[in-house]
């Protein structure tokens, strides 16, 4: 039975790393550590995965499961956490669940809600929920052409949640309680870790760029 979980995540300029203990549907968060740096990720998460095991007053062994989050986010940022994640998973032999990032924040709410992530470029990752669940995306546009449909409030990024007229409400940035309480199924193997990039990376290859033919 899985009881002790390390959630972390990576997505957002938010660097989550928290120790989360399951009893059936209870969740209690008992090491918690987020520093917001958008460019400290790879610094700041090994770090904060420790602040949060001591404060639990735990160690790695103790460990039952991983949960990551797969984005959307920056490709940079993306690759730190899932790569950690999966590094843990392989070396403690315990199970890593990714969910989206984005859903970490939904599950937390309550009515119509329209979650917003900042997408770089001018644009947003988004997506809606209805008492919890999404109900369409994840996507990336411009806040612009976001379809608010329903939702009375939004939620994430503060400054891009503003955006768009509606009230804010939290949480802000994936946190400890929403990563662990977006896993849909503990007791099935979970699935192989995919980002959600949504878009293609800046870099290209050359072939891409027309320099090879």
């Amino acid at each position: 039975m899985i009881r002790t979980v390390l959630a972390i995540d990576t997505a957002t300029p938010a660097v989550t790393a928290a120790v989360v203990v399951r009893d059936g549907e209870r969740l209690e968060v008992v090491g918690e550590r987020i520093t917001l740096d958008a460019r400290a990720h790879a610094e700041m998460l090994t770090p904060n995965v420790v602040t949060a095991l001591a404060e639990a007053g735990l160690t790695m062994a103790d460990l039952d499961a991983v949960v990551v989050g797969c984005g959307p986010g920056p490709f940079t940022g993306l690759r730190v956490g899932m790569a950690t994640a999966a590094a843990y998973g392989h070396a403690l032999g315990v199970p890593v669940y990714g969910v989206c990032s984005l859903d970490a924040i939904g599950v937390l709410t309550v009515g119509e809600v329209l979650v917003v992530t900042d997408a770089r470029r001018r644009e947003v990752y988004w997506a809606r929920y209805r008492d919890g669940v999404r109900i369409e995306g994840p996507e990336v546009a411009s806040p612009a052409d976001v379809p608010a449909g329903t939702a009375t409030v939004v939620a994430g990024s503060p400054e891009h949640a503003a955006l768009f007229g509606l009230p804010l409400v939290g949480p802000a940035y994936p946190n400890a309680l929403g990563l662990v309480g977006a896993v849909a199924e503990w007791a099935a193997e979970p699935a192989a870790l995919v980002p959600l990039y949504l878009r293609r990376p800046d870099a290209k290859t050359l072939a891409e760029r027309g320099v090879l033919q």
